[in-house]
Protein backbone atom coordinates (compact mmCIF):
# COMPACT_ATOMS: atom_id res chain seq x y z
CA UNK A 1 0.00 0.00 0.00
CA UNK A 2 1.33 3.44 -0.93
CA UNK A 3 1.30 6.12 1.74
CA UNK A 4 0.53 9.59 0.44
CA UNK A 5 2.36 12.50 2.01
CA UNK A 6 0.33 15.21 3.65
CA UNK A 7 0.93 18.78 2.44
CA UNK A 8 4.09 20.19 4.06
CA UNK A 9 3.46 22.12 7.25
CA UNK A 10 4.64 25.73 7.34
CA UNK A 11 6.65 27.05 8.97
CA UNK A 12 8.88 24.15 9.99
CA UNK A 13 11.86 24.91 12.20
CA UNK A 14 14.86 22.78 11.21
CA UNK A 15 17.88 22.44 13.50
CA UNK A 16 21.34 21.11 12.69
CA UNK A 17 23.35 20.11 15.75
CA UNK A 18 27.11 20.55 15.39
CA UNK A 19 28.90 18.62 18.12
CA UNK A 20 32.27 17.04 18.96
CA UNK A 21 31.91 13.32 19.73
CA UNK A 22 34.65 11.51 21.61
CA UNK A 23 35.87 8.37 19.86
CA UNK A 24 34.57 5.23 21.53
CA UNK A 25 32.78 7.00 24.40
CA UNK A 26 29.27 6.10 23.37
CA UNK A 27 27.65 6.80 26.73
CA UNK A 28 29.00 10.36 26.95
CA UNK A 29 28.31 11.09 23.27
CA UNK A 30 24.73 9.89 23.60
CA UNK A 31 24.19 11.95 26.74
CA UNK A 32 25.57 15.04 24.97
CA UNK A 33 23.37 14.46 21.93
CA UNK A 34 20.27 14.18 24.10
CA UNK A 35 21.06 17.45 25.84
CA UNK A 36 21.53 19.24 22.51
CA UNK A 37 18.32 17.72 21.13
CA UNK A 38 16.53 19.10 24.17
CA UNK A 39 17.99 22.56 23.48
CA UNK A 40 16.85 22.42 19.87
CA UNK A 41 13.35 21.34 20.84
CA UNK A 42 13.14 24.13 23.45
CA UNK A 43 14.00 26.57 20.66
CA UNK A 44 11.03 25.31 18.65
CA UNK A 45 12.73 22.85 16.28
CA UNK A 46 10.53 20.08 14.86
CA UNK A 47 13.16 18.42 12.63
CA UNK A 48 16.61 17.89 14.17
CA UNK A 49 19.68 16.57 12.33
CA UNK A 50 22.78 15.27 14.13
CA UNK A 51 26.22 14.47 12.65
CA UNK A 52 27.46 11.25 11.08
CA UNK A 53 28.37 8.58 13.66
CA UNK A 54 27.54 11.09 16.37
CA UNK A 55 27.35 8.58 19.21
CA UNK A 56 30.63 6.76 18.51
CA UNK A 57 33.11 9.07 16.85
CA UNK A 58 34.51 8.38 13.40
CA UNK A 59 38.22 7.45 13.19
CA UNK A 60 38.16 3.75 14.03
CA UNK A 61 41.36 1.73 14.35
CA UNK A 62 40.02 -1.81 13.90
CA UNK A 63 37.02 -3.87 12.92
CA UNK A 64 36.84 -5.06 16.52
CA UNK A 65 36.36 -1.48 17.66
CA UNK A 66 33.56 -0.98 15.14
CA UNK A 67 31.91 -4.24 16.20
CA UNK A 68 31.99 -3.20 19.83
CA UNK A 69 30.31 0.12 19.05
CA UNK A 70 27.71 -1.12 16.57
CA UNK A 71 24.00 -1.37 17.37
CA UNK A 72 20.95 -3.02 15.96
CA UNK A 73 18.38 -0.60 14.54
CA UNK A 74 15.93 0.24 16.03
CA UNK A 75 16.51 -1.80 19.19
CA UNK A 76 19.98 -0.62 20.22
CA UNK A 77 20.50 1.60 23.24
CA UNK A 78 21.13 4.80 21.26
CA UNK A 79 18.12 4.30 19.03
CA UNK A 80 15.92 3.65 22.03
CA UNK A 81 17.17 6.78 23.78
CA UNK A 82 16.73 8.94 20.68
CA UNK A 83 13.28 7.43 20.13
CA UNK A 84 12.26 8.23 23.68
CA UNK A 85 13.47 11.82 23.22
CA UNK A 86 11.60 12.18 19.93
CA UNK A 87 8.35 11.01 21.52
CA UNK A 88 8.78 13.10 24.65
CA UNK A 89 9.77 16.28 22.81
CA UNK A 90 7.55 15.86 19.75
CA UNK A 91 10.42 16.11 17.26
CA UNK A 92 11.70 14.11 14.31
CA UNK A 93 15.38 13.14 14.53
CA UNK A 94 18.00 12.07 11.98
CA UNK A 95 21.16 10.75 13.65
CA UNK A 96 24.28 8.99 12.37
CA UNK A 97 25.09 5.60 13.89
CA UNK A 98 27.12 2.42 13.37
CA UNK A 99 24.46 -0.10 12.37
CA UNK A 100 25.11 -3.76 13.06
CA UNK A 101 23.24 -6.37 11.03
CA UNK A 102 24.58 -9.82 11.82
CA UNK A 103 28.29 -9.82 10.90
CA UNK A 104 27.90 -6.72 8.69
CA UNK A 105 28.19 -3.08 9.66
CA UNK A 106 26.88 0.03 7.91
CA UNK A 107 27.53 3.72 8.30
CA UNK A 108 23.87 4.54 8.77
CA UNK A 109 21.42 7.19 9.87
CA UNK A 110 18.29 6.42 11.85
CA UNK A 111 15.10 8.41 11.36
CA UNK A 112 12.74 8.48 14.33
CA UNK A 113 9.81 10.68 15.29
CA UNK A 114 7.04 11.31 17.81
CA UNK A 115 5.22 8.15 16.67
CA UNK A 116 8.34 5.97 16.81
CA UNK A 117 10.93 4.52 14.45
CA UNK A 118 10.53 5.63 10.82
CA UNK A 119 13.41 4.17 8.85
CA UNK A 120 17.12 3.71 8.17
CA UNK A 121 19.45 5.09 5.51
CA UNK A 122 22.76 3.37 4.76
CA UNK A 123 25.63 5.44 3.35
CA UNK A 124 26.06 4.57 -0.30
CA UNK A 125 29.53 6.03 -0.94
CA UNK A 126 32.21 5.12 1.59
CA UNK A 127 35.10 7.51 2.24
CA UNK A 128 38.68 6.46 2.92
CA UNK A 129 39.16 3.80 5.56
CA UNK A 130 35.40 3.41 5.98
CA UNK A 131 35.84 0.79 3.26
CA UNK A 132 37.77 -1.33 5.76
CA UNK A 133 34.92 -1.39 8.26
CA UNK A 134 31.58 -0.91 6.53
CA UNK A 135 29.52 -2.44 3.77
CA UNK A 136 28.28 -0.01 1.11
CA UNK A 137 24.64 0.98 1.43
CA UNK A 138 22.12 -1.39 -0.13
CA UNK A 139 18.79 0.42 0.29
CA UNK A 140 19.19 3.08 -2.39
CA UNK A 141 17.86 6.57 -1.65
CA UNK A 142 14.50 6.10 0.08
CA UNK A 143 12.10 9.01 0.56
CA UNK A 144 9.78 8.95 3.57
CA UNK A 145 6.44 10.81 3.44
CA UNK A 146 6.03 12.41 6.86
CA UNK A 147 3.32 14.73 8.21
CA UNK A 148 5.41 17.84 7.44
CA UNK A 149 6.78 16.76 4.04
CA UNK A 150 8.90 14.21 2.18
CA UNK A 151 12.29 13.46 3.72
CA UNK A 152 15.38 11.83 2.24
CA UNK A 153 18.80 11.28 3.82
CA UNK A 154 22.38 11.38 2.54
CA UNK A 155 25.61 10.98 4.52
CA UNK A 156 28.76 13.06 3.98
CA UNK A 157 30.61 11.77 0.87
CA UNK A 158 27.27 10.87 -0.74
CA UNK A 159 26.86 14.52 -1.71
CA UNK A 160 29.93 14.33 -3.97
CA UNK A 161 27.70 12.23 -6.25
CA UNK A 162 24.93 14.35 -7.80
CA UNK A 163 22.87 11.23 -8.48
CA UNK A 164 21.98 10.99 -4.78
CA UNK A 165 20.25 14.35 -4.62
CA UNK A 166 18.74 13.78 -8.06
CA UNK A 167 17.24 10.43 -7.02
CA UNK A 168 15.75 12.12 -3.97
CA UNK A 169 14.24 14.91 -6.06
CA UNK A 170 12.83 12.55 -8.70
CA UNK A 171 11.03 10.69 -5.92
CA UNK A 172 9.49 13.92 -4.66
CA UNK A 173 11.70 14.72 -1.67
CA UNK A 174 11.33 18.18 -0.15
CA UNK A 175 14.38 18.05 2.13
CA UNK A 176 17.54 15.96 2.36
CA UNK A 177 18.93 15.59 5.88
CA UNK A 178 22.69 15.10 5.75
CA UNK A 179 24.59 13.85 8.81
CA UNK A 180 28.24 14.40 7.97
CA UNK A 181 31.85 14.40 9.16
CA UNK A 182 33.48 16.74 6.64
CA UNK A 183 37.28 16.75 6.45
CA UNK A 184 39.50 19.28 4.64
CA UNK A 185 39.75 18.88 0.88
CA UNK A 186 43.08 19.26 -0.97
CA UNK A 187 43.78 22.78 -2.18
CA UNK A 188 41.15 24.48 0.01
CA UNK A 189 41.95 28.24 -0.11
CA UNK A 190 41.71 30.27 3.07
CA UNK A 191 38.71 32.53 3.40
CA UNK A 192 36.43 30.63 1.04
CA UNK A 193 33.48 28.35 1.63
CA UNK A 194 34.36 24.72 2.22
CA UNK A 195 33.89 22.51 -0.84
CA UNK A 196 31.24 20.61 1.12
CA UNK A 197 29.24 23.83 1.54
CA UNK A 198 29.47 24.55 -2.17
CA UNK A 199 28.33 21.04 -3.09
CA UNK A 200 25.35 21.33 -0.74
CA UNK A 201 24.37 24.64 -2.33
CA UNK A 202 24.76 23.24 -5.84
CA UNK A 203 22.77 20.10 -5.01
CA UNK A 204 19.97 22.16 -3.51
CA UNK A 205 19.80 24.54 -6.46
CA UNK A 206 20.02 21.98 -9.25
CA UNK A 207 17.35 19.75 -7.71
CA UNK A 208 15.04 22.15 -5.91
CA UNK A 209 15.70 20.66 -2.46
CA UNK A 210 16.22 21.91 1.06
CA UNK A 211 19.44 20.45 2.44
CA UNK A 212 20.16 20.34 6.17
CA UNK A 213 23.76 19.28 6.78
CA UNK A 214 24.92 18.69 10.37
CA UNK A 215 28.69 18.38 10.68
CA UNK A 216 30.97 17.71 13.63
CA UNK A 217 33.95 19.64 15.00
CA UNK A 218 37.16 18.73 16.76
CA UNK A 219 40.19 16.57 16.01
CA UNK A 220 40.07 12.82 16.45
CA UNK A 221 43.17 10.61 16.22
CA UNK A 222 44.92 13.42 14.30
CA UNK A 223 42.01 13.90 11.88
CA UNK A 224 40.55 17.44 11.96
CA UNK A 225 36.92 18.08 11.05
CA UNK A 226 35.55 21.18 9.38
CA UNK A 227 32.33 22.08 11.18
CA UNK A 228 30.54 24.68 9.04
CA UNK A 229 27.13 22.99 9.24
CA UNK A 230 24.51 24.73 7.13
CA UNK A 231 20.90 24.68 5.95
CA UNK A 232 20.29 25.52 2.29
CA UNK A 233 17.13 26.71 0.57
CA UNK A 234 15.94 24.95 -2.62
CA UNK A 235 17.14 27.98 -4.58
CA UNK A 236 20.67 27.09 -3.48
CA UNK A 237 21.17 30.04 -1.14
CA UNK A 238 22.10 29.54 2.52
CA UNK A 239 19.25 29.81 5.02
CA UNK A 240 21.38 29.21 8.14
CA UNK A 241 25.10 28.93 8.78
CA UNK A 242 27.73 28.07 7.91
CA UNK A 243 28.36 27.37 11.58
CA UNK A 244 31.70 27.76 13.32
CA UNK A 245 34.60 25.64 12.13
CA UNK A 246 35.66 24.72 15.67
CA UNK A 247 32.80 25.15 18.15
CA UNK A 248 29.75 23.14 19.07
CA UNK A 249 26.69 25.00 17.88
CA UNK A 250 23.05 24.59 16.85
CA UNK A 251 21.82 26.40 13.76
CA UNK A 252 18.15 26.93 12.89
CA UNK A 253 16.08 27.81 9.85
CA UNK A 254 12.32 28.34 9.58
CA UNK A 255 11.30 26.86 6.24
CA UNK A 256 8.25 26.16 4.11
CA UNK A 257 8.95 22.76 2.57
CA UNK A 258 6.41 23.44 -0.16
CA UNK A 259 8.99 25.89 -1.55
CA UNK A 260 11.01 22.88 -2.71
CA UNK A 261 8.26 21.89 -5.13
CA UNK A 262 7.86 25.48 -6.32
CA UNK A 263 11.61 26.00 -6.76
CA UNK A 264 11.92 23.26 -9.38
CA UNK A 265 10.21 25.64 -11.81
CA UNK A 266 12.85 28.28 -12.48
CA UNK A 267 10.64 30.39 -14.73
CA UNK A 268 7.72 30.05 -17.15
CA UNK A 269 9.82 27.92 -19.50
CA UNK A 270 12.22 25.92 -17.36
CA UNK A 271 11.62 23.16 -14.83
CA UNK A 272 14.44 21.15 -13.25
CA UNK A 273 12.55 17.85 -13.57
CA UNK A 274 10.73 18.34 -16.88
CA UNK A 275 13.82 19.71 -18.67
CA UNK A 276 15.89 16.60 -18.07
CA UNK A 277 17.01 14.90 -21.30
CA UNK A 278 16.42 11.28 -20.46
CA UNK A 279 17.12 10.35 -24.07
CA UNK A 280 20.73 11.43 -23.51
CA UNK A 281 21.42 9.99 -20.08
CA UNK A 282 20.63 6.33 -20.63
CA UNK A 283 20.41 4.40 -17.37
CA UNK A 284 21.05 7.57 -15.38
CA UNK A 285 17.49 8.62 -16.18
CA UNK A 286 15.96 5.60 -14.48
CA UNK A 287 14.87 5.86 -10.86
CA UNK A 288 15.63 2.45 -9.39
CA UNK A 289 13.29 1.27 -6.68
CA UNK A 290 14.61 1.70 -3.16
CA UNK A 291 14.04 -0.65 -0.24
CA UNK A 292 13.20 1.46 2.79
CA UNK A 293 14.11 -0.13 6.10
CA UNK A 294 11.23 0.94 8.27
CA UNK A 295 8.94 -0.09 11.03
CA UNK A 296 5.89 -0.26 8.77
Amino acid sequence: MTTRARPPQSPLRVACIQMAPEIGNKEANLEKSLGLIGQAASAGASLVVLPELCNTGYVFDSRDEVFGLGEDIPDGESCRAWGDAARRLGVTLVAGIVEREGPSHYNSAVLTGPEGYIGTYRKNHLWGEEKLFFEPGNVGVPVWPLPFGRVAVAICYDQWFPEVYRLAALQGADIVCTPTNWVPMPGQPDGQLAMANILAMAGAHSNGLFIAAADRVGTERDQPFLGQSLIVNPTGWIAAGPASNNEEQIIYADVDLADARRARSLNAFNDLVRDRRGDLYGDLSQVKSCRPISGS
